[in-house]
Parts: C-alpha cells; structure tokens; sequence
C-alpha cells in the first residue's frame, strides 16, 4: 500500500521509519476509527488527538508531531492499546515521538541513567516514567 507522503520524501520516510522501528509498530494498521482519542482521559488537553497522532505520522509531518505539546500530555495508561482493534499500540508511538524529541541529531538514544541530575531535572517526568513503561506494556 502507497500513502502520499508531505515534504521531501526521503526525509519524511526516513521519520516514519524511525517512529515504526523505535515504536515495533506498523502505522498503516492505523485505519482511524478514533477510539484511541474517544476513550482516552486526557484527549481534552491535547493539541493533536491520539488517532491524529497516528495520522500525522503516517504522513511523516515531523515538525508538527515533535513540536506538539500532545506527547507530553499522554500519562501512559494504555487505555489506547486497549481500546484499538487493529492492534495498534498507540502509547509506544507516542513514546516513540518523546524520545525522537528529546534526541539531538548526533545520538541515537538517550541513556536516562547516564544523564547528570542538573539535566535530568529538566526532563518532563512522563517522559522518564513513559520510557519505562513502553517495555511493560
């Protein structure tokens, strides 16, 4: 299946490659029936729903996943893994996308444990507590 991809092709596919290879997810799965944003508890407070998440990476619009404030807002309760009939497990995508903006582009990943405290103390909680939860889940 072929999905029109926005932007410079390379660069939008080499993001969504990225978001699939670090999440084990396949985005296509997504057909968005919206249930993941219906049942999710903190929907209200996003700027990008979760099924539109999903979308947006499908479409490999990095710039407006990783400048949302929408991946911070997720506590990770899974209620959207639960929720989705294909499968999909939205909340390590999310997770997936925490960790993208969190790298720089010289680091490949990002070694909680090995981060001093004064920049450790500058991360968002959740994004320490998703990064923990994505491999119990």
């Amino acid at each position: 299946m072929s999905v029109k991809i926005d932007g410079d092709g390379a660069e939008a596919r080499a993001f969504i490659d990225k978001v699939e290879s670090l999440s084990n997810q396949d985005l296509l799965a997504c057909y968005q029936c919206g249930k993941c944003s219906a049942g999710c508890p903190m929907a209200k407070y996003m700027d990008i729903l979760p099924h539109q998440m999903i979308r947006f990476a499908q479409l490999g619009l990095k710039e407006e996943l990783l400048g949302s404030q929408a991946i911070w807002m997720c506590v990770s309760c899974l209620t959207c893994n639960t929720r989705c009939p294909k499968g999909v497990r939205i909340a390590e995508v999310i997770e997936a996308l925490r960790q993208l903006r969190l790298r720089d582009n010289r680091n490949d990943h990002l070694h909680v444990r090995e981060l001093p405290a004064s920049e450790l103390a500058k991360l968002p909680p959740i994004a320490v507590i998703g990064s923990l939860r994505k491999g119990t889940s």
